[in-house]
This record gives structure tokens, C-alpha cells and sequence, in this order.
């Protein structure tokens, strides 16, 4: 009777308390990892953004390269009129070389000119493909620990379940035992606050029954 009394009045506190610690980390490395998923979709937003500008700049330069080709081609176009007007009119050869010389210098700025926005063109080409490929790669990687996350949640989730239910349970028995406590108290209790006289009519009775 004496060990049966020792464990169910054995404290349950430090068993909730571990209990609970358990609960608290758990509860904080999931913050930790959805702390770190949002940092990884901020980081896809900032290269989708980013991609979205490299695509604006590229049409800006494809404009831009649009409207050095139609000023070539017009540059071309007078020049083979003044080749024409050269032909017709040998008295403004001079007048005519002239103009033909400030045209092919014009001619050769706006092909300079011209190399420089393509190889600009090429490298933000480059860069979108490069910027595009990793975007498809973090989007690929994601698909494939989304369910990862997902069953990881799920796994915590029962733990803090589990948890809940055996505290609760610990509780529960805590307070039966409380309770079982403070009922075998009162009864020892009423046993010492019995009369002497109902002590010895109970002795009497004893004596008379051995007779």
C-alpha cells in the first residue's frame, strides 16, 4: 500500500514542463523554416522583377536598334541618290565628294554606334537567358520539396497534438491524484476526531462478542 501511495502522489509537473519545452522548440523551428520559405519566395519575386526589367531594356534596345537601322537605311538610300546626282552632274563632283565624305563618317559613327547597342543587346540577351535558367531551377527545386514542407508541417502538427493530449491526460491524473489525497486525508481525519466514548462502546462490543 505504501508504494502504490508513493506513485500516485508522485509529482507530474516536470514531465508537462519537458512537455512543453518540446512544444516550444518545435513550434520554433517551424517559424524558422517558414521564415525561411518566405525569404526564398522574396528572392523569387526579386528575380521575377528583375527578369521583367531585363525584358523591358531589351525591347527598349531593340527599339533603339530598329531606329539606327532605318537611319542606315535611309543613309544608304542617300547616298546612292548622290551617287546618281555624282553621275548627272560632274561639274558638283568636288561639292559632291565632300558630302559623300561627311556621309560615310556619319556612316561609320552610326555603324560604331550600332556594334556598341548589339553587343549590349547580346549581353542583356545573356543575362536574361542566365536570370531565366535560375528562376526555372529555384522553380524546379521548390515543386520538388513543396511536398517535403507540406508532409513536414503535417509531422509537427500530430507532435503538438500528441503533446496537447498527453498533458492534458497528466493533468487529468494530477488532479485524481489530488483528489484521492484530500478524500484519504478526510477519512484518516475522521477516524482521529472519533469520541472516546465511541472508542469504548466500540471496545465493549469487542469484549462482549469474545464472550
Amino acid at each position: 500500500m505504501m508504494g502504490q501511495d508513493d506513485s500516485a502522489g508522485a509529482d507530474p509537473q516536470p514531465t508537462i514542463q519537458e512537455l512543453e519545452q518540446q512544444a516550444a522548440k518545435d513550434k520554433e523551428a517551424l517559424d524558422k523554416l517558414l521564415v525561411a520559405y518566405q525569404a526564398q519566395e522574396a528572392d523569387i519575386s526579386e528575380m521575377k522583377a528583375q527578369v521583367e526589367t531585363l525584358n523591358r531594356e531589351l525591347i527598349d534596345k531593340e527599339t533603339e536598334k530598329e531606329g539606327i537601322n532605318n537611319l542606315l537605311s535611309n543613309l544608304r538610300r542617300q547616298k546612292d541618290e548622290m551617287e546618281v546626282d555624282l553621275a548627272k552632274a560632274n561639274t558638283k563632283i568636288p561639292y559632291l565628294e565632300s558630302k559623300l565624305d561627311k556621309t560615310e563618317e556619319l556612316l561609320e559613327r552610326e555603324k560604331a554606334r550600332l556594334g556598341q547597342v548589339l553587343t549590349v543587346a547580346e549581353e542583356i540577351d545573356e543575362s536574361n537567358q542566365a536570370a531565366q535558367s535560375e528562376l526555372a531551377a529555384r522553380d524546379d527545386w521548390y515543386v520538388q520539396h513543396m511536398q517535403l514542407f507540406e508532409d513536414l508541417n503535417e509531422a509537427i502538427q500530430t507532435r503538438h497534438d500528441m503533446i496537447d493530449r498527453a498533458i492534458a491526460t497528466a493533468k487529468e491524473i494530477h488532479s485524481k491524484q489530488e483528489s484521492f489525497q484530500a478524500q484519504k486525508q478526510a477519512v484518516i481525519e475522521e477516524i482521529k476526531e472519533m469520541s472516546p466514548d465511541d472508542e469504548e462502546q466500540e471496545s465493549e462490543d469487542s469484549a462482549s462478542e469474545n464472550e
